[in-house]
């Protein structure tokens, strides 16, 4: 007997890169993520004893106490951002969204320090951070309790009878995270 073509097995095949092509974009993600130390370490090659750097295109000063220390803040904010958005786009979990939590700490970091606020490098970042991080994580929770419930097949009955027993708060904060 003839097998029928199954249409969504063909699809998911279709839609995967294969052969060649997958090894090449492999092989480019791993290059962009092997060479992050020596993008991290440039900040080196800028002068440590002035805060001016003059080219023939063009004159960069800056309120840090020299180059070498304002492009060693700014790498590392940098090379975070570019691993996280490497992370963000190549995971196929279904918590991938929480990423955005330490990627935006990072960005409001790199913003503070490209604005030569000095003074509050790393401090005031939480403020901004709580309305992004009050809409993901009971979004991300969301997602995966809905994920859970369609894996093990709850249903409302279920749901039900789970709510009329009686439990102490110990069994409840462990039935939030099984």
């Amino acid at each position: 007997m003839d097998k029928i073509p199954n249409k969504s097995t063909e699809t998911k095949l279709r839609s995967r890169p294969t052969g060649k092509s997958s090894l090449y974009q492999g092989g480019v993600i791993v290059l962009l993520i092997a060479i992050t130390p020596f993008l991290f370490y440039s900040y080196k090659s800028f002068p440590s004893d002035t805060q001016v750097w003059e080219t023939s295109f063009f004159t960069f000063k800056t309120e840090y106490n020299s180059l070498n220390l304002y492009f060693w803040f700014l790498t590392g904010k940098i090379i975070p951002i570019y691993l996280l958005l490497f992370w963000f786009f190549t995971c196929k979990h279904w918590w991938h969204w929480i990423i955005l939590v330490p990627l935006a700490m990072y960005f409001f970091q790199l913003i503070s320090i490209l604005n030569d606020n000095n003074k509050f490098v790393d401090e005031v970042e939480l403020i901004y951070l709580l309305p992004l991080m009050m809409i993901l994580i009971p979004s991300v929770y969301l997602i995966r309790s809905k994920l859970f419930n369609k894996v093990r097949g709850n249903d409302l009955e279920d749901f039900e009878e789970d709510l009329m027993l009686k439990k102490t708060t110990w069994q409840q904060l462990k039935d939030l995270f099984r």
